[in-house]
């Protein structure tokens, strides 16, 4: 089996590490728009050639898009233009509900499977990929009724080569989850940065008394914005929602500590305290 890998960073880069340490496929073709991730995911033996668009999709038993989404909306109707009924078509972008509708009704639907490996670090590009990235995490399929049983096979086994644990969802319900325990955290840690930065500004030693604490949460801020601007425009709806949520959270926090209201205060932070049962 061929793999054709389009976009060669981070999530790529690292599905190729363990597919081809686990002998998942034979060969790996890659492309990239930007010329040195392309060279680099080569040079490193991400994949065995470089290969044209077109030339890939010609190649390749089963492609894996892995763009920005806002590129990915551009490219999957077009890559299902030009496959065979032979060939399985994936994705791996974090918004799904209006990737899905956008080849809803094309001819090759049901040659594409909308899938969604729910791991990643701030860092991006072919020299970030790394090995285990997946193992543990879950990989989810949305709407697989949509599409054929044995491309669904193919990508679920392809994720089972990558140990992680299967989720079936649909896309709609995939987005809102996401927004919740992914965009969000994303959202405020590139605030805490703006924050940090400002202040900074007077007070030049704020950096000096970072805590492992102020590091772990402001550690999505370092994210690509390529990345990450089109995953919120695409999910705006359920990212709005959510943030309305927090900011309402944020203001009970501010009053609390406004008015010097210690039982309040407590309480926020006891509650909040009920996320241990599902984080260990």
């Amino acid at each position: 089996m061929t793999i054709g890998i389009i976009g060669l960073g981070l999530i790529g880069g690292s599905m190729a590490i363990d597919l081809r340490r686990n002998k998942f496929a034979d060969r790996f073709i890659g492309c990239d728009n930007i010329e040195l991730n392309a060279l680099t995911a080569q040079r490193i033996g991400l994949v065995d050639e470089i290969v044209s668009y077109d030339e890939l999709i010609k190649q390749s038993d089963l492609i894996i898009i892995s763009v920005p989404v806002s590129a990915a909306l551009k490219m999957l109707s077009d890559v299902l233009d030009k496959i065979n009924d032979n060939q399985v078509v994936t994705d791996v972008c974090s918004t799904k509900e209006k990737l899905n509708d956008s080849v809803h009704y094309h001819p090759k639907r049901r040659n594409y499977v909308a899938s969604h490996p729910m791991a990643g670090t701030e860092f991006n590009g072919p020299w970030a990929a790394i090995p285990n990235l997946f193992a543990g995490r879950a990989g989810i399929i949305c709407n697989a009724e949509d599409s054929d049983y044995k491309a669904v096979e193919l990508v679920r086994r392809m994720y089972d080569c990558l140990n992680m644990r299967i989720i079936y969802m649909r896309a709609a319900h995939h987005d809102v989850h996401t927004a919740y325990v992914s965009h969000i955290s994303h959202v405020i840690s590139f605030a805490l940065a703006l924050t940090v930065l400002d202040k900074e500004k007077n007070e030049k030693n704020i950096f000096d008394l970072a805590s492992g604490g102020f590091a772990s949460t402001a550690r999505l801020s370092k994210s690509n914005a390529d990345m990450w601007t089109p995953i919120f425009l695409q999910n705006k709806e359920n990212v709005l929602s959510v943030l309305d949520s927090y900011m309402d959270k944020l203001q009970q926090f501010k009053t609390a500590i406004q008015e010097h209201d210690e039982v309040a205060l407590r309480h926020l932070i006891e509650e909040a305290n009920r996320i241990k049962r599902i984080l260990r």
